[in-house]
């Protein structure tokens, strides 16, 4: 399997999850937040599109840095659009990228307050990653806000596999 095609697969896999993890909290409680300087979930839950766009950007030759992050929407139902729409914007990007293109060299962190130049495959496997550690804080959440937790990648109390 190519780098390409192995890096969709698990986009296409983490995505799901994702979706799924953020559509467990109701609209209702979108400004809720653990204590009083976090992020309401409503903050949380926009960046993985801000990490999504990254991609999108990345893969289709749009990458700029520094990044000019916008504001999370208003509403919760907001958020949960934006994210569908940064994972169409991957998904047309993973279409027409090139094998090429994931070699190409972009600025980003290379170290704790350190900027260089990593090829565009890094960059996209970095914000996955960052995608995956961002669910985790969101799964928190929905506990804390009394919903249920859904299977990540086991079982959870509110969704067995038994």
């Amino acid at each position: 399997m190519n780098p390409k095609q192995q890096f969709a697969d698990v986009f296409a896999r983490e995505n799901a999850t994702t979706r799924r993890v953020i559509r467990s909290l109701p609209e209702t409680k979108g400004e809720f937040k653990p204590y009083a300087n976090a992020k309401t979930a409503r903050e949380l839950a926009f960046i993985f599109s801000l990490g999504q766009g990254g991609i999108a950007a990345a893969l289709s030759n749009q990458w700029q840095w520094p990044p000019q992050f916008p504001s999370a929407p208003a509403s919760y139902a907001e958020v949960l659009a934006a994210f569908d729409a940064t994972t169409a914007a991957v998904n047309d990007a993973l279409a027409t990228a090139t094998e090429a293109r994931l070699q190409e060299k972009v600025p980003f962190f290379t170290g704790p307050r350190q900027m260089g130049e990593i090829p565009v495959l890094d960059l996209v496997w970095f914000m996955v990653l960052d995608a995956v550690h961002h669910r985790g804080q969101f799964s928190t959440y929905l506990r804390m806000a009394g919903e249920r937790v859904p299977s990540i990648y086991g079982p959870t109390a509110d969704e067995p596999w038994t």
